[in-house]
């Protein structure tokens, strides 16, 4: 079964502005998937969508075989979702927080509770219940609002920039809890800006630029279609301008005085880019992998920076 099934979806304002433009997508039961784009690409009306806070001009679009209008209630008892801004009262309990959330969707007290507590222990934030949500870091904040939209146990969890603002460690740390999820069987999707995030965890991704579905696929697949790799170069000292002419045959860019970005075609190999700044008489400090892959097929794919 697909967990989303989205056919010829479109959006546009009473401005003119048209910010879907005939989407199709779907999201297998099971998978962790990555919704990406820049900033105005559709993202957020396409979630707003799916999640019933907007409506849509025309398409369909279905969650577990259940239509959004023809069965909207069905459909949202099947979603969690995990908002880019903070929207619950900063003077509530932590608890009382995931109990009114709970309360939504017609959970005995009980039983909500036993959720809150399965959600807030694994989410490490069981020691804050009873304090007021005011009172917690924004990292903390950040884990109030999954632990939130878990609390009815949604088969569907979708996650708007979730780690925006939170650090490296506590970033991580929400990975290791979402893999988990995701692996007791909750589907995700994921949208983020941090595009080693989706690379980390997502299996498939779907690039969304101007309201179209620009790429759609396994991450894997996706990245074969670069057929190249980006290394990082730490130098020993500067490129002038001549060395830089005698370099030229690589695709290589400029990071600092003494840090280059070089891509390196199938057929092209490290050894040879060595060699050529070698006779140059520049020596290779350090040189690194650059492993987000995935942002320079973003890039390509949307011709912006991110």
């Amino acid at each position: 079964m697909q967990a989303l099934e989205i056919k010829n979806l479109t959006k546009k304002y009473p401005t003119g502005v048209e910010a879907l433009k005939g989407v199709s997508l779907s999201v297998s039961e099971g998978d962790f998937f990555g919704l990406l784009g820049p900033n105005g690409a559709g993202k957020s009306t396409l979630i707003g969508i799916v999640t019933g806070l907007t409506n849509k001009s025309g398409g369909e679009v279905s969650v577990f075989g259940h239509d959004i209008e023809a069965e909207t209630t069905l459909a949202k008892s099947s979603i969690g979702l995990v908002p880019q801004e903070f929207n619950f009262s900063i003077f509530e309990k932590v608890i009382n927080i995931l109990l009114g959330q709970a309360g939504y969707y017609g959970i005995p007290r009980d039983e909500a509770l036993k959720h809150a507590e399965k959600y807030l222990k694994k989410l490490g934030l069981w020691e804050k219940r009873n304090d007021q949500a005011r009172t917690l870091s924004g990292g903390m904040k950040r884990r109030l609002m999954i632990a939130r939209a878990l609390v009815h146990e949604p088969k569907l969890l979708i996650l708007d920039e979730p780690t925006a603002g939170v650090d490296i460690e506590l970033r991580r740390g929400m990975w290791d809890f979402l893999r988990e999820l995701n692996a007791e069987g909750t589907t995700i999707i994921l949208t983020t800006h941090y595009l080693e995030e989706a690379e980390q965890l997502c299996r498939e991704v779907a690039i969304i630029n101007k309201g179209e579905i620009v790429e759609h696929g396994r991450v894997k697949d996706l990245l074969g279609k670069l057929h190249m790799e980006t290394f990082i170069f730490d130098l020993a000292k500067p490129l002038d301008e001549k060395m830089w002419e005698l370099i030229r045959k690589f695709e290589v860019r400029k990071i600092d005085e003494e840090t280059i970005e070089v891509d390196l075609a199938e057929g092209e190999t490290l050894t040879e880019m060595v060699l050529a700044l070698a006779r140059l008489g520049i020596n290779v400090k350090s040189m690194r992998n650059k492993a987000n892959r995935l942002e320079e097929l973003f890039i390509r794919l949307t011709k912006k920076e991110v």
